[in-house]
């Protein structure tokens, strides 16, 4: 359904097709009681929830680990004044089952910067929402 200010609610499956075509995002989440956001790059795992890559020791791991984030990704073509964007907010942990280290290694998303002890940290996708700007004209 297309709004009367331009925008479109998109769906949960509409919006996790839309976050698997992009491979980068931003986590927002609380650092030294004030909010932070990081652009990171990300993978879609199978199961909705967004998975980074990030050392161990990062301020990033050691601020989201067990709480509840936000993830935001979009693409916005300005010419146009169109585009999407996508939310996914849900609890971040770091993954600490061998098995699934090991799965992510091969599947999950790579680093674009170099890491010592590289760990991944999974945000579960319990609400997904997003909005599509339909590309009103402007002046």
């Amino acid at each position: 359904m297309i709004h009367s200010d331009g925008f479109r609610a998109l769906g949960r499956e509409e919006c996790l097709r839309l976050l698997g075509k992009v491979p980068v995002g931003r986590v927002v989440y609380t650092r030294h009681a004030l909010p932070a956001v990081l652009p990171v790059n990300f993978t879609l795992d199978p199961d909705g929830s967004v998975v980074l890559c990030a050392s161990a020791d990062s301020d990033l791991v050691r601020a989201v680990d067990g709480v509840v984030v936000a993830f935001e990704a979009d693409d916005v073509r300005a010419g146009r004044r169109s585009g999407w964007s996508v939310v996914v907010t849900g609890r971040a942990e770091v993954v600490s089952d061998p098995a699934e280290h090991e799965r992510l290694l091969r599947t999950g998303p790579g680093s674009w910067m170099p890491l010592r002890d590289a760990v991944f940290v999974r945000i579960g996708g319990g609400m997904v929402t997003g909005r599509e700007l339909t590309g009103i004209g402007g002046s």
